[in-house]
C-alpha cells in the first residue's frame, strides 16, 4: 500500500520528464550530433539514447526502444558506431544537454538553489531504482553523475524516465500489445502523437498502422469504423497500462516520501514552465505509446 497521496508519482514523473526529452526535440543536440558526423536524425537518436549500452546491434536497440520498426533501427545500428563511438556520443550528448538547458532556463535558474535543490530530490529518487528487468535505466545508471547541478538533474530525470520506461515495456507486454499496437492504442486515447509523425519517426508505413489498428478491432478494442476511438474495454485496457506502471514504478518516490515528492513536483513544474515559454516542447513530441 502506498503512503503517496493518490498518483503522486505520476504527476511527479510528468513534471520531471519533460526536462530529460526535451534534448531529443533541441536544435543543441543535432548540432553535436552533426559535428561528430551523425547528421541523419534517426541515426542521432538512436545513438543518444543506446550510447550507454556500449557498441550494441540492432537487436538490442529494437527490443529495448520497442516502438520503432526494426527495419529502420537495422538501417543505423550498428554502423553509426563506425562514425562515433559511444563514449564520444555521450560526451556530445552531455554537451547538448548543458547548452539546451542553459538556453530554454538561462543562467540565473541554472545557478538557483532551486535548480541545486531540484538535483538533490531527483538523484534521492534514483537511489531506489532498482535495474533488474530495466535495461535502459540499468545502462544509465552506471554513467557518472555530472558534477554541475543542472546537468545532475538532467541525469537524474534521465534515470527516472528510463526507469518508468522500462516499466511501461512491461506493462504493455502483459496487456499483450505489441509495439505498432502500443501507438495506435495510445494515439486513440487523444494523448498520443499525430500519425503522420508516429510514421516518419518510427519507420512504419500506413499500411502497417492499418493492420495494427484492424487486430485492435478484432479484439474489441478500438471501435469500426475511420475513427480511431478506443472501446470501453479498450479504454480499460490503457487505464491498467498506466495503473500498472505506476505500481512498478513507485519505488524511487515512495523513497522520497510525499513531501520530497511534492517538492520535487513544485520544481520541476517551476522549471518546465520556464522551459516551454522559451519553446521547448513542440506538439507533435508528446505521448510515449
Amino acid at each position: 500500500m502506498s503512503t503517496l497521496p493518490a498518483r503522486a508519482e505520476r504527476r511527479c514523473h510528468n513534471a520531471v520528464n519533460p526536462l530529460h526529452s526535451c534534448l531529443f526535440f533541441s536544435p543543441d543536440l543535432g548540432a553535436e550530433m552533426a559535428k561528430i558526423g551523425i547528421g541523419d536524425p534517426s541515426a542521432a537518436y538512436f545513438a543518444t539514447r543506446a550510447a550507454a549500452f556500449g557498441t550494441v546491434g540492432a537487436g538490442t536497440v529494437s527490443a529495448t526502444f520497442y516502438n520503432f520498426n526494426p527495419v529502420l533501427v537495422a538501417r543505423h545500428v550498428p554502423a553509426v558506431w563506425e562514425t562515433a563511438s559511444p563514449e564520444v556520443v555521450l560526451e556530445a550528448r552531455l554537451r547538448a544537454a548543458d547548452s539546451t538547458l542553459r538556453r530554454l532556463l538561462g543562467e540565473e535558474v541554472i545557478a538557483s538553489d532551486e535548480m541545486a535543490e531540484a538535483a538533490r530530490l531527483a538523484l534521492r529518487a534514483t537511489e531506489a531504482c532498482t535495474p533488474h528487468a530495466r535495461p535502459l535505466y540499468a545502462a544509465h545508471a552506471d554513467l557518472p553523475v555530472p558534477e554541475e547541478p543542472h546537468l545532475a538533474f538532467w541525469h537524474a530525470a534521465t534515470l527516472l524516465r528510463e526507469h518508468r520506461g522500462d516499466a511501461h515495456l512491461a506493462a504493455l507486454l502483459a496487456a499483450g500489445l505489441d509495439p505498432l499496437e502500443s501507438l495506435v492504442s495510445h494515439t486513440a486515447t487523444g494523448k498520443g502523437m499525430a500519425i503522420r509523425w508516429i510514421l516518419s519517426s518510427r519507420g512504419w508505413r500506413r499500411t502497417d498502422w492499418e493492420a495494427a489498428s484492424e487486430r485492435l478491432r478484432e479484439r474489441g478494442l478500438l471501435e469500426a469504423g475511420e475513427e480511431l476511438a478506443l472501446t470501453e474495454a479498450g479504454t480499460a485496457l490503457r487505464a491498467e497500462v498506466e495503473e500498472a506502471t505506476d505500481r512498478m514504478d513507485i519505488a524511487p518516490y515512495e523513497h522520497l516520501g510525499a513531501e520530497g515528492v511534492e517538492r520535487l513536483t513544485e520544481l520541476a513544474r517551476g522549471l518546465l514552465f520556464t522551459a516551454a515559454a522559451a519553446g521547448a516542447f513542440p506538439a507533435s513530441a508528446t505521448g510515449r505509446g
